[in-house]
């Protein structure tokens, strides 16, 4: 339809294609909730994965406990396992009972089996360390000098404490 009646053709200026402004409208909803998305992913992140997960768990242990009575009787499974499963000192039973829970199958990580020089950080070497110290000599000064200021604190007080 041209003439009078006809709606007005709106074209690009650098192609010279005519404009749907409907297509436009649709391109430019999925690129602000992909942006929306991205933005709501980046905030998570931002909170912490981590933090936000405990949060949902202090939560939800929280009404757990708030569901039940005031009133908690020896019957009561929950508080029993939460007594069984602390440990107290001076336990005559402690080591029993501690073999009793490593006895459980561990999927843990191969170890290094073996004497190896200690570290700052009692880390321990990997399975497969070659039993080689090819280190630069610092964490064994480290250790003299430590080793030193305490020995010379041990021995100023016991001088101090001489006379007494």
């Amino acid at each position: 339809m041209s003439g009078r009646g006809a709606q007005a053709i709106q074209r690009d200026r650098r192609t010279g294609k005519k404009r749907d402004f409907e297509e436009e409208a649709r391109q430019k909803k999925e690129q602000d909730e992909k942006e929306q998305e991205k933005k709501d992913t980046y905030y998570k992140w931002g909170k912490g994965l981590k933090q936000v997960e405990e949060q949902k768990q202090n939560l939800e242990h929280a009404i757990k406990e708030m569901s039940k009575p005031l009133a908690r009787y020896a019957d009561d499974e929950d508080l029993d396992k939460h007594l069984r499963d602390q440990e107290r000192e001076g336990d005559p039973m402690l080591d029993y009972i501690r073999s009793k829970k490593d006895e459980q199958p561990q999927t843990s990580k191969l170890k290094y089996k073996g004497s190896y020089p200690p570290n700052r950080f009692n880390i321990p070497p990997g399975h497969k360390w070659d039993g080689v110290d090819r280190s630069c000599g610092y964490e064994k000064k480290w250790f003299e000098q430590r080793n030193a200021n305490q020995a010379k604190e041990e021995e100023a007080y016991k001088w101090s404490t001489s006379d007494m």
